[in-house]
């Protein structure tokens, strides 16, 4: 090899040997470089003034957000080792920023000049991750933060910002890990939902376990539940909701046997709330609990919530959790409600329910939401209404046009007293408890409370309620009752209101539409097997009676009120009594027989048998005027004629007794039932009395024995004529269509002792002659009692 070749393949090998060592040193210099880039930058940052750079910084936030910004106190960056950070990593320091005195302005027409202000807020930035352009921030820390939301009824809010765009998505991510403060507040003013409150926030200064807060919260919710219902309803409401929790457990149990149960995750609660202000001029005092700020980002994980709310006379309170809480996908709470009136809820969720007297409810509500079909389901809840347990579930399902309410609701014991407000008819301390100033006149029976239809358009309904055992007073032959309430764009359907009635049905379907003033009403009413004995309880001189009522009624009428309905209204009301017996003692004393009353009440076992009763009532405009009221018995016959104003709600009817035997020392004149429903008269017919006492004693200065003559009855055999009349009334009952007058109708064409009083056609005696029969037969009897 020659010398040259040797030379350069050693100039090979030297420039190979020196290429690391350039690499080498152009590293040192790139690391001097970033080192002192470093050192200067943190120099710079030390050392540089940076509230110099508070207006730009200012402008620049004002312009992106369209509001202005401003920070008014002192600007700071800092740098601190990191904490938690191990190895090399714990090298590399973090910049931290502190800003004080920070103001967001409002719109100018808001009441306040700012949106938000903070007296401090201070941050660190990691500074590896900001090569893959992220940044993480561990901690955000807010001194006394505060925000005024507002909105007015036109629609405006101040917290929708219009942010210049970019032009297009950012390439950075952003990453808060956790934010803490220790007081914040909140004002509230919606002109829209006519609330103003003032919300404080706090930190719990540690955490509380969900299981905890509930535990409390039962405590608080029983004796809220006590001022409602009474110790005695709320220790009753506790027992319901123990079952209830029992049955709920056990047929969880049930469905999730042989799979393992995973153990939830333990929920705990950071931050305390309180509340205090007004919502549609009712006042509102609350607090409760929220989980941290930061698990409200987190859509896998349950956030916790907890309130306690009073808002007017209505008591709120609520534990449970929500479920993705930025989108807010589901809601899973205890829930517990207690008010004067399940009515006032209307105020607070839209949602029309009736007047009731004070409530207590406990229970669990499921919320699924989505935009425009949020569904809440009350499902399993226990509760007391005034004496009356309650039991079932509703759902709620928001909708176009309007939102519907739907379930099924059982009371095991209903005292029959707490229906009253539903139509008004509750006493004036019961109104008065409820909130309700209309005031019931007096003088007056039927409640003149006004129906509140300019809430029945505000949702739909379709509702069915079971009353299993009805308590009431011992006169009141009712026992349950079952009905499904529908509503329909403001049309009020109960189809059917069936109540257990005498040991017998009385089954109605009532339709109110409320949709247009005045509100219109149709009636029908069918009554099957009711007993005598059971319609009058209390009534000795029943207790042997025999025999059912049966009936029907059709009516129509307009007005806002049951009072006014009842005044307008048209139709017709029909009854008749099947074969049965009654008292020989009532007969006898119907007829005023004073000696046959006397030995009767000492002797007397016997019962009379009743061949047919009947009455059929034609409603005009409120006055119902009688076709036919009368009883045919063994002993007697008795006849009612006149009428009932449900105007002014007063009486006018005259009773005509008959005897079929011969009876001494018979008063036999005519008695009259009039007055009003709340104070009535039932007397003898003083006219007819004296002029039996004037014959009397007339006759009596002639011959003193025939002084009697005017006490003795002669019998009279006409009876009435039953199957005639049964064919009559088998005819159902009609009514026009509401605010139409019902058609003139005349007189039952009927003979006998019921037409010599009752201004019945006398041409029909004719045809009662000739049948020769008075009893309705057992075939006849059978068959109106199935029709």
């Amino acid at each position: 090899m020659s010398q040259e070749q040797k030379e350069e393949g050693s100039a090979r090998a030297e420039a190979r040997r020196s290429v690391p060592r350039t690499i080498g040193k152009v590293a040192a210099w790139l690391l001097a470089v970033v080192a002192v880039a470093i050192a200067a930058t943190v120099a710079f940052a030390l050392t540089f003034d940076w509230n110099r750079a508070r207006p730009w910084i200012d402008d620049k936030v004002t312009q992106a957000i369209g509001r202005p910004f401003a920070i008014n106190g002192d600007l700071k960056i800092g740098w601190q080792r990191p904490q938690g950070e191990t190895g090399w990593r714990s090298w590399v320091p973090w910049p931290r920023f502190t800003a004080q005195n920070i103001t967001l302005g409002n719109p100018d027409w808001a009441k306040s000049p700012h949106f938000a202000t903070l007296d401090e807020i201070g941050f660190e930035v990691e500074v590896l991750p900001l090569i893959a352009h992220t940044i993480v921030i561990p901690s955000i820390d807010l001194v006394n933060p505060s925000i005024d939301v507002e909105r007015l009824v036109d629609g405006r809010d101040n917290w929708t910002f219009k942010v210049a765009s970019s032009g297009g998505p950012s390439t950075w991510t952003l990453q808060l890990r956790n934010l803490a403060f220790a007081k914040g507040g909140v004002a509230v003013s919606d002109a829209q939902s006519q609330v103003e409150m003032q919300i404080g926030i706090d930190t719990l200064g540690g955490a509380i376990p969900l299981g905890d807060v509930l535990k409390q919260q039962e405590e608080s919710s029983r004796a809220a539940s006590a001022q409602m219902v009474g110790k005695r309803g709320a220790s009753q409401l506790a027992a319901q909701a123990s079952v209830a929790s029992a049955a709920s457990a056990a047929s969880a149990a049930s469905a999730a046997s042989g799979a393992p149960a995973a153990a939830p995750p333990a929920l705990t609660y950071a931050l305390g709330w309180t509340a205090k202000g007004s919502y549609k001029g009712a006042a509102i005092q609350g607090s409760g609990k929220l989980g941290s700020v930061l698990a409200l980002q987190g859509s896998d994980r349950p956030f916790p919530l907890q309130a306690d709310v009073r808002i007017g006379d209505t008591h709120l309170a609520l534990v449970g959790t929500l479920t993705d809480p930025a989108h807010l996908a589901a809601l899973d709470l205890r829930l517990w409600l207690a008010g004067a009136s399940l009515s006032h809820l209307y105020a607070i969720t839209g949602i029309t329910l009736p007047q009731t007297p004070p409530y207590a409810t406990d229970g669990r509500l499921v919320g699924r939401l989505k935009p425009g079909a949020n569904v809440f389901t009350y499902e399993n809840f226990t509760g007391r209404v005034g004496g009356s347990d309650i039991n079932g579930s509703l759902t709620f399902t928001g909708r176009e046009p309007r939102p519907l309410l739907q379930g099924e609701l059982v009371s095991n014991v209903l005292q029959f007293s707490d229906l009253a407000p539903i139509i008004g008819a509750d006493n004036s301390a019961s109104k008065a408890k409820r909130g309700d100033t209309t005031k019931q006149p007096a003088n007056r029976a039927l409640p003149v409370e006004p129906f509140e239809t300019g809430r029945w358009k505000a949702i739909d309904a379709d509702v069915k309620f079971t009353g299993k055992r009805i308590v009431k007073d011992q006169d009141l032959p009712i026992t349950d009752l079952d009905t499904h309430v529908v509503m329909n764009d403001g049309v009020l359907s109960l189809d059917p209101l069936n109540f257990g009635v005498a040991g017998g049905t009385l089954s109605s379907s009532i339709h109110l539409d409320g949709s247009a003033a005045p509100l219109k009403g149709r009636f029908s009413t069918s009554a099957r097997h009711l007993k005598l004995k059971q319609l009058f309880p209390t009534q000795k001189t029943m207790q042997s009676a025999l025999g059912e009522v049966n009936g029907d009624a059709a009516l129509s009428a307009t007005g806002n009120s049951p009072a006014a309905l009842a005044a307008s209204a048209n139709g017709e009301v029909k009854a008749v009594v099947t074969q049965g017996t009654i008292s020989r003692f009532l007969m006898e004393a119907a007829g005023l027989n004073v000696a046959n009353v006397v030995y009767e009440k000492m002797f007397g076992t016997e019962d009379v048998k009743i061949n047919c009763a009947a009455a059929d009532f034609v409603a005009t405009n409120g006055v119902l005027d009688s076709r036919v009221f009368a009883l045919d018995t063994e002993d007697a016959v008795i006849n009612i004629d006149g009428h009932v104003d449900l105007r002014d709600e007063s009486m006018d009817l005259g009773i005509h007794p008959h005897t079929k035997g011969f009876r001494v020392f018979s008063l036999r004149s005519p008695l009259y039932v009039k007055g009003t429903f709340k104070d009535p008269h039932v007397g003898v017919s003083a006219s007819a009395l004296a002029l039996r006492a004037g014959a009397m004693v007339g006759l009596g200065l002639i011959n003193p024995f025939a002084a009697l003559i005017p006490l003795i009855a002669p019998s009279n055999n006409e009876p009435l004529p039953c199957s005639e009349l049964l064919g009559q009334m088998k005819t159902a009952p009609n009514a026009p269509p509401p605010g139409k007058t019902q058609a003139p109708k005349p007189p039952l064409a009927i003979s006998g002792a019921a037409a010599t009083h009752g201004g019945a056609a006398s041409g029909a005696r004719k045809a009662q002659a000739a049948s020769g029969r008075n009893a309705l037969s057992p075939a006849e009897a059978s068959e109106y009692k199935g029709s």
